[in-house]
């Protein structure tokens, strides 16, 4: 009789752990899927111009993706709990044009009996600004119970309109050095920009990866009532993210405007295509529970190398919403083959 128990074909018990240890590093090979795509689009790149690979050029692509990298390292944050938050493109936009309109018009400032001290404040205003609306955001969706998808939509649009409003439709000029710095200044030959992205991403990644913080994320995202049963403070996590995701935004728009020198009432206007493209072809899930920062930056890496080849083979920049779109596209398509499970 025992020898019929033992010879049933069960997996012995010693089997459920090593498979359970293989699931972190087949996670980290799916992180790194994008990895032969970028190699592909770097030849190629090569090919179109010789001048792809240089240096130079490779700066310049880190550079000018970086308020972007930034911006969908805040969209994943959020994107992982299973929420959206449209309205960090006007953020991006309002946040540093709120802080250049009451530095750039002294007589705003002046007015409400407040000294600037010649724009020192700019970057705690600009902060201070992406805090609030994220605050803002957080008490409708989490303490009211709206939803998220509409509230966010409907910020997007009174926050540009306020921008176009405080700006009168035209651009802010004369920055102070303190607003511009980010964005213009460099360390060790390499702009301030790109070593703000890459910290940021790497404390991300850190706080993804390997804390309890982190993990709550991806709990609510998976079943949000189920992360609440297990004693998780649901409400109070995505109140926190989407305020970390808000102040993220208004740091890329004042790293944007840092490396245009000035503020145009339409900043950031758009911008919330390439995000969810870059996020979608990261892997990021739109559903919640799934995506992690290795993958967002890749996505918003390839991203940008394609514009870059496109801009060096004389492709009119016209195009790059039409490719937005199609890598959109083109990467739900293939996670639903993959994954095998319908989207909602």
């Amino acid at each position: 009789m025992s020898d019929t128990l033992v010879s049933t074909g069960a997996p012995a018990p010693t089997d459920r752990p090593t498979a359970r240890r293989r699931m972190p590093a087949l996670a980290r090979l799916r992180d790194l899927v994008l990895v032969p795509a970028i190699v592909v689009i770097a030849v190629v790149g090569q090919l179109v111009n010789p001048v792809f690979l240089q240096s130079d050029n490779l700066i310049n692509i880190l550079q000018s993706m970086s308020a972007i990298a930034i911006l969908v390292l805040a969209e994943t944050l959020v994107l992982v709990t299973g929420k959206m938050d449209l309205s960090l493109e006007s953020t991006f936009g309002l946040a540093p044009g709120v802080a250049a309109w009451l530095v750039v018009d002294p007589a705003i400032t002046h007015g409400l009996g407040v000294d600037l001290l010649a724009g020192a404040w700019g970057v705690p205003v600009t902060l201070l600004v992406g805090a609030l609306v994220g605050a803002f955001n957080g008490l409708l969706i989490v303490r009211y119970g709206l939803n998220g998808f509409i509230v966010t939509l409907g910020m997007l649009i009174v926050l540009r309109g306020l921008l176009t409003g405080i700006s009168g439709g035209s651009t802010f000029f004369g920055l102070p050095p303190s607003m511009s710095y980010l964005g213009s200044a460099s360390w060790v030959g390499v702009p301030v920009s790109i070593w703000l992205c890459l910290v940021a991403f790497a404390v991300a990644v850190v706080v993804l990866g390997f804390t309890a913080g982190g993990r709550a994320l991806y709990a609510i995202g998976g079943n949000v009532d189920a992360a609440r049963a297990a004693g998780i403070r649901t409400d109070r996590i995505l109140f926190l993210t989407l305020v970390t995701a808000s102040v993220l935004a208004a740091l890329a728009g004042l790293i944007q405007a840092g490396r245009l020198a000035s503020i145009p009432s339409g900043q950031g206007d758009g911008a919330i295509f390439q995000v969810f493209a870059a996020a979608v072809i990261g892997g990021v899930s739109l559903n919640g529970g799934k995506g992690s920062m290795v993958g967002a930056f890749t996505g918003v890496l390839l991203l940008f190398m394609i514009v870059n080849v496109l801009t060096l083979a004389g492709v009119p920049a016209q195009w790059t919403n039409f490719l937005n779109g199609a890598v959109i596209l083109v990467a739900l398509v293939l996670s639903r083959i993959t994954g095998g499970k319908a989207q909602e």
